[in-house]
């Protein structure tokens, strides 16, 4: 399946490495960005660099798209004209992270042109990107999906897990677990660090016991280096978390453990760290106890 020609929509954090995958997985790719920059790095890579996105996409099986938000994704393909320069069979992947209602009008209005659409969001962060051990969920259909599976192959490991719209379920379900575990790993740091142990052997004892996991593993070492350069953007954090929020009021759901940890993302982001990483709750949480870490103290 190396023949089939793949274009790649947005390729920032996420959608960069996800292409040298493809790319050395022996798919031809075309590339575009709304920063032409983030494109052209990818050159180098073997990427065909595009200027338009309606250009990018003539010929094309196979589309991926990894934007900002819903609204990015809808401007792309039908107000910028990407739907319409596609041909009849084509396929859209959408990879962004939207709000699942969003994603089943993106299907049916792609339906009507013959094209068919997965919308197929990841987990893994940039480490899993770059490593091909994305958590690929996707909804759609499900022959459609079968038959692209040498395609998803080298990204990570796809699951069908329902019609249209439960891949993007499935993505806010497990940004629900993200932004709750998140909370705990840093407030755990913060009572850690007031009763007198260190955050970093903390850290280290734990592991491998009923609290391991890749929150503690990966964002719990950011929390002990203070390393809070962006993989997750906390504004993006929110914006799931809102998107969760919308979708328990649709379905009547209170879930209250998500709420407050939407509230101090709300906050954390209102105060300017839209783009620190979502690991930087803790900075939010120790300005509430106006907690200094140790190592800033000296």
């Amino acid at each position: 399946m190396s023949g089939v020609k793949i274009v790649f929509l947005g390729t920032g954090l996420m959608g960069a490495p996800m292409v040298r995958r493809l790319l050395g997985a022996g798919f031809p790719v075309t590339v575009w960005n709304r920063a032409p920059e983030k494109a052209q790095a990818l050159a180098a890579d073997g990427a065909v660099v595009a200027t338009d996105p309606v250009q990018a996409v003539i010929g094309a099986d196979v589309v991926f798209t990894m934007l900002s938000d819903g609204h990015a994704v809808a401007n792309v393909l039908f107000e910028q004209g990407v739907a319409g320069a596609l041909a009849s069979g084509a396929v859209v992947i959408d990879a962004s992270s939207i709000a699942p209602a969003m994603a089943r009008d993106h299907a049916a209005r792609l339906a009507e042109l013959g094209i068919a659409h997965v919308d197929s969001p990841v987990s893994g962060g940039v480490v899993g990107a770059q490593a091909g051990t994305l958590a690929l969920m996707a909804g759609g259909d499900a022959d459609v999906i079968a038959g692209l599976a040498d395609v998803f192959a080298p990204l990570g490991r796809l699951t069908h897990v329902g019609p249209s719209g439960a891949g993007q379920v499935c993505k806010l379900a497990n940004q629900q677990i993200v932004a709750v575990t998140i909370g705990a790993v840093a407030e755990a740091m913060m009572l850690v660090q007031a009763g007198g142990a260190d955050r970093a052997k903390f850290r280290d004892a734990i592991r491998g016991g009923f609290a391991e996991s890749r929150i503690l593993e990966l964002h719990g070492a950011r929390m002990v280096e203070r390393n809070f350069a962006p993989g997750g953007p906390s504004r993006l954090q929110l914006k799931d978390l809102n998107a969760v929020a919308d979708l328990a009021a649709a379905t009547d759901l209170t879930l209250p453990l998500t709420e407050v940890v939407r509230s101090a993302f709300t906050d954390f982001v209102a105060s300017g760290h839209g783009d620190t990483d979502h690991s930087g709750l803790l900075l939010h949480l120790e300005r509430l106890n106006a907690a200094i870490p140790a190592e800033e103290s000296k």
